[in-house]
C-alpha cells in the first residue's frame, strides 16, 4: 500500500523544542544601604575604642557615662537595629522566603551567643546577655509578623514600644528569663543591653520607611542608579555587606591595640 506523506505543517512533535534558559540576574542591592551600615560599624567602632581607653585607664574613669557618649551609644545602637528593619522589608517585601531568612538567623543567633560566652569569660561581672546582636535576633522573628502592617500602625505600635517601658515596669519581669524585656524596675550591670522594649521601635520603624520608600518608587531609583567606583565607597560597600564579620572582629583588635598602648604609656603594670 502506498504510504502517503503527511505534510509538514500538519507533523505532530514527539518532543517539545528546547528553549533558551533564562538566566535571572539576582535582584540589586542598594548600595547606599551598605554604606549606612559601614558608617554605623565606624561610630561603634569609635564607641568600643573609647570604652577600651577608659577600661585600660587610658580615659578617666566615667567617660562613658557622659551624656555625650550615652547619647552617641544610643544613636549608634539604634541605627543598627533601624537598618535591619530595613533590610527585613526588603529581603521579603513579596512573600517570607523562609530558607534564607533562617540562615541569616541562625548567623546572628550564633554571633550573638558567642559574644555572649565570650564575655562571659572575660568580663563575668558585666557579661552580655541581651545585647545589639540578640535584640536584632529577636526583632527579625517578631518582625516578620509585622511585614505587611500598614505605614501608620507599624508608627502607632512603635510608638507604644517606646511607651511601655516608661509607663509600666513589674518585679515578675526581673525573672532570668524576662530580663531580655526591659520591664523589670532594675537591671543587672552589662556592657551592652538593648532590651525589646524600647529597641523593637527603631526595627518597626525601618520597615515603616521601606513601606513609604516604595510607594514613592524610590527602590526602584537607587537600584537603577550606577555603582559607586571610588575605593572609600567600595570599602564601605564591603564592611556593610559583611557587617556581622566586621562586628565579630572589630572589638578584639580594638582591645589588642588598646592593651598596647596601654602598656606603652604606663597605664598598666
Amino acid at each position: 500500500m502506498e504510504q502517503r506523506r503527511i505534510p509538514r505543517y500538519l507533523s505532530v512533535r514527539t518532543s517539545p523544542p528546547e528553549l533558551p534558559i533564562a538566566h535571572h540576574p539576582p535582584p540589586a542591592r542598594i548600595e547606599e544601604l551598605d554604606i549606612a551600615r559601614a558608617v554605623a560599624l565606624v561610630a561603634m567602632a569609635v564607641f568600643h575604642f573609647t570604652f577600651d581607653l577608659e577600661l585600660f585607664g587610658i580615659a578617666a574613669p566615667g567617660t562613658m557615662q557622659m551624656t555625650f557618649w550615652r547619647v552617641f551609644a544610643m544613636l549608634t545602637a539604634g541605627s543598627f537595629i533601624l537598618i535591619a528593619g530595613l533590610s527585613l522589608r526588603l529581603a521579603h517585601r513579596d512573600r517570607i522566603h523562609w530558607r534564607p531568612f533562617f540562615r541569616r538567623f541562625a548567623k546572628v543567633a550564633l554571633a550573638a551567643a558567642l559574644v555572649t560566652a565570650a564575655t562571659y569569660l572575660f568580663i563575668p561581672q558585666g557579661f552580655v546577655y541581651y545585647g545589639i546582636l540578640h535584640s536584632i535576633a529577636v526583632s527579625s522573628l517578631v518582625g516578620l509578623a509585622f511585614l505587611r502592617a500598614p505605614t501608620l500602625l507599624l508608627v502607632l505600635v512603635a510608638g507604644g514600644v517606646i511607651w511601655l517601658p516608661l509607663a509600666f515596669r513589674s518585679d515578675v519581669f526581673t525573672a532570668p528569663w524576662l530580663l531580655w524585656t526591659g520591664l523589670a524596675p532594675t537591671m543587672p550591670y552589662t556592657v551592652d543591653f538593648e532590651p525589646f522594649f524600647p529597641w523593637f521601635a527603631p526595627f518597626l520603624l525601618g520597615i515603616a520607611l521601606i513601606r513609604l520608600a516604595e510607594r514613592a518608587d524610590m527602590l526602584h531609583r537607587l537600584k537603577a542608579k550606577p555603582p559607586r567606583t571610588s575605593r572609600l565607597a567600595r570599602a564601605a560597600i564591603w564592611a556593610g555587606r559583611h557587617s556581622l564579620l566586621v562586628y565579630l572582629v572589630h572589638q578584639p583588635v580594638l582591645i589588642a591595640i588598646t592593651w598596647t598602648l596601654a602598656k606603652t604609656l604606663g597605664a598598666l603594670p
